[in-house]
């Protein structure tokens, strides 16, 4: 079986961080799904499209990594590529508690697919 990876985000916009991720995600992992979610929390800069655009852009040098718009939970997301590893990237320390948090959520909601922090 394939080993899938799902490297989630707004990515709005995309940045060298979430290029490092995905790089990295990309020498481990068969394939990468990058998941481009749109944050109602947030104004975004960037459409969906363009982010799913300027993605390709940046991760054209990359066979086994492809870009994808979605909606919903990402556990539900996860799932429905059977994908067994989502990939979360951390800015700061600060980050960790809430990244903590969405981790033990996802757990919940589905003990097959591990959080990569």
């Amino acid at each position: 079986m394939a080993r899938l990876a799902i490297c989630p985000g707004s990515f709005d916009p995309v940045t060298n961080g979430h290029l490092d991720i995905i790089h990295r995600g990309a020498k481990v992992f068969d394939e990468v799904i990058v998941a481009v979610f749109n944050n109602q929390s947030k104004q975004p800069l960037f459409s969906v499209e363009e982010r799913v655009h300027l993605l390709q852009l940046a991760t054209a040098d990359m066979d086994n990594v492809t870009i994808d718009s979605c909606s919903g939970l990402l556990m539900d997301y996860a799932q429905s590529k059977n994908a067994q590893v989502v990939l979360r990237g951390l800015r700061a320390v600060t980050d960790f508690e809430y990244e903590l948090q969405i981790t033990s959520m996802n757990r919940k909601l589905n003990e097959e697919i591990e959080t990569f922090l």
